[in-house]
């Protein structure tokens, strides 16, 4: 049950969802401005802090995304030891939410290399969850309320239960998370006695070349001892608000750790746009590795773009 844990917990941030093109850092969006614009609007950073401990828009984009139809092309990459191509899964995704029932359509639909195994299960438990969570087999995350028939308040020892256990990782960072084996405590880097071990700096930037936002870095001090900088789980939290009102746009986060049973090194990217006044994903990366003992060591990466909204 570790591995459903460790995964759970790595992905936790889709909880409903699918979305981006490259895992490359939300940086890659955004445009830093030199003016320090921040100091005259009078914000602080505990206002930052505060704003990303209470926020509930970040996941209602989530939430709402079941009220639309949708393209998606969904990537997922696997790697072997030294780093190299194992196998390679695309799909192109028309999520139908026009009619009285869902569906979903294949669009287009590759692979290549070794996916599944002799049995036919998947090659890599990462691989499963993959399809599980983003294509939504076996699941109805994409459904509207009115249509979804599943439990997603499932308790217990269930993949499902576990997702919902697990999300407040993205959508509340710096939260403890109960329920994780070893390292619940090590997500809460806004409490006094871990918050002393980050720096924080803000500024003034440019989303997608068009929306003005404030950028706010969480990230370990560089002067830390090896060993304290090794026991802090989270390395680095980037989180973008609209300047207009305040709304987060986007996040990125980058977790390592490598302790008994396990380690993993993992780097994921969330970014929002709107859509009239709505706002939706449009786009969610993840790339990274991790080890459980008795287990094979899986390392891949996973691409998804959301775009064409349109309102049921």
């Amino acid at each position: 049950m570790l591995r459903n844990f460790l995964f759970l917990f790595f992905i936790v941030f889709y909880c409903n969802v699918s979305a981006q093109i490259k895992s490359d850092s939300i940086m890659k969006s955004i445009n830093l401005d030199s003016v320090m614009i921040i100091s005259k609007a009078g914000l602080s950073q505990e206002d930052f802090i505060n704003a990303i401990k209470t926020d509930t828009i970040f996941y209602r984009a989530f939430q709402e995304m079941k009220l639309y139809s949708f393209f998606a092309n969904n990537q997922i990459v696997t790697y072997d030891k030294k780093g190299k191509v194992e196998s390679t899964i695309f799909r192109k995704i028309f999520h139908n939410n026009t009619g009285k029932k869902y569906k979903q359509e294949v669009l287009e639909a590759k692979e290549s290399g070794k996916i599944f195994k002799k049995n036919g299960k998947y090659e890599l438990y990462t691989v499963k969850m993959f399809f599980y969570i983003f294509m939504n087999e076996n699941n109805s995350d994409f459904v509207a309320p009115e249509q979804n028939f599943t439990n997603n308040t499932t308790k217990g020892k269930t993949d499902e239960g576990y997702k919902e256990k697990l999300k407040t990782l993205i959508f509340r960072p710096g939260t403890k998370i109960d329920g994780i084996p070893l390292i619940g405590n090590k997500t809460r880097l806004f409490d006094e006695d871990l918050k002393k071990y980050y720096d924080f700096t803000y500024n003034y930037a440019t989303y997608l070349d068009r929306i003005p936002v404030y950028y706010f870095r969480c990230k370990i001090k560089p002067e830390l001892s090896n060993n304290r900088q090794d026991d802090l789980m989270i390395k680095d939290l980037t989180t973008i608000f609209d300047a207009n009102n305040f709304k987060i746009l986007g996040r990125s986060i980058s977790m390592q750790y490598d302790a008994l049973p396990f380690d993993f090194d993992v780097t994921m990217n969330i970014e929002l746009d709107y859509f009239g006044e709505e706002l939706l994903p449009i786009k969610i990366g993840y790339k990274g590795s991790w080890d459980i003992p008795f287990k094979k060591a899986e390392n891949c990466s996973f691409d998804i773009v959301h775009s064409d909204y349109r309102k049921k």
